[in-house]
């Protein structure tokens, strides 16, 4: 299953993405995919990131445990 989004740019970098997929001989939508799934690797290696991650998981918890009561 796939999701539609909308992504908002500036004018200069639509153009440069345009160009570079062009180049690549790929869509802007698969540049872009790509390059969010590159930086999603990338975010998740980080120990800072993960760290934060479980926290704000914990904090969640906490409060989806006390609205349950």
């Amino acid at each position: 299953m796939t999701k539609q989004t909308t992504v908002r740019l500036s004018d200069d970098l639509a153009a440069q993405a345009e160009i570079v997929a062009r180049t690549e001989g790929v869509s802007v939508n698969q540049l872009i995919t790509s390059a969010l799934e590159e930086e999603i690797k990338r975010v998740i290696a980080d120990k800072e990131f993960t760290n934060r991650v479980q926290a704000l998981v914990a904090r969640d918890k906490a409060i989806l445990d006390r609205l349950a009561q």
